[in-house]
């Protein structure tokens, strides 16, 4: 089973401000530290026309059904790298080491009247039986909730240019 997630975060800045802004580190901590990380590490590698982002941070899992604390434990890793191909489009894939699953996608930017969106489209798979379809839903919801940290911090950091 897999589960869809598509999710749009609008910023009030053209298309080159919010690709700069996604390519940042420090964007990037500041995101981490908004979505409250235990602890983060931020790595961004350009090669050519394609650009790597690379978020690592553990967060702590208090708060979510039980059923899901027995998989994760009590802290959770997530690793996300986004493939920048251009300024316009990534790869987009979300792993949380050492447990069975995939998060694989797109983000996309397009820019109307000055103001950018960017639409995350991502397949959440997990590969436990039982709860697996229980276990997609858990990370679609937490993913929404990052995604919102995200665009929250983003807007912050855009107005401060």
């Amino acid at each position: 089973m897999t589960t869809r997630l598509t999710h749009q975060l609008t910023y009030p800045a053209p298309l080159e401000e919010v690709a700069a802004m996604l390519r940042d580190p420090t964007f990037r901590q500041q995101v981490c530290q908004g979505q409250k990380a235990l602890e983060s590490s931020v790595e961004v590698e350009t090669e050519g026309a394609t650009t790597s982002v690379t978020v690592s941070r553990v967060l702590e899992a208090r708060g979510i059904p039980s059923f899901a604390a027995k998989v994760v434990g009590d802290r959770i890793e997530v690793v996300q790298t986004e493939t920048w191909h251009d300024h316009e489009r990534a790869d987009y894939r979300v792993e949380i080491p050492g447990k069975p699953g995939e998060i694989t996608g797109t983000a996309v930017l397009t820019e109307s009247g000055g103001t950018t969106t960017e639409t995350v489209s991502l397949d959440i798979g997990i590969r436990i039986p039982l709860v697996g379809g229980k276990l997609e839903g858990l990370i679609r919801d937490l993913l929404v909730k990052a995604l919102d940290v995200e665009v929250r911090v983003g807007r912050d950091y855009l107005a401060g240019l």
